[in-house]
């Protein structure tokens, strides 16, 4: 089993999303990225932020946003934390519904 590591350099960042380091390092740019550094030179990324750019990256080139649509739909999700409370009494209705209609069965 392969140990999960905390931190990835740019190259392999590169090959888990399947764009070049330049592209990484504009996002950054645009999107005000911080990745650690190694010693003041070598980017280091968290999973964290690899999910971030996965994310900037199906937003740009699958779901078609431009750059300031895309910096749009990122803003509107970190503005707009979870509601456990309702959630969670939303999940509890459907199962109290599901076990309405397994009695019926």
């Amino acid at each position: 089993m392969r140990r999960q590591k905390f931190f990835y350099r740019i190259g392999e960042v590169s090959r888990i999303l399947g764009v070049k380091p330049h592209v990484i390092r504009y996002w950054e740019q645009e999107f005000e990225l911080n990745p650690k550094r190694k010693e003041g030179a070598h980017r280091r990324y968290t999973l964290e932020e690899i999910k971030r750019l996965e994310l900037i990256k199906s937003l740009l080139y699958e779901q078609g946003y431009t750059i300031a649509g895309a910096k749009k739909k990122i803003k509107s999700l970190s503005t707009n934390p979870i509601d456990y409370k309702t959630l969670l009494k939303e999940i509890l209705e459907e199962l109290c519904e599901i076990k309405h209609i397994l009695k019926k069965s």
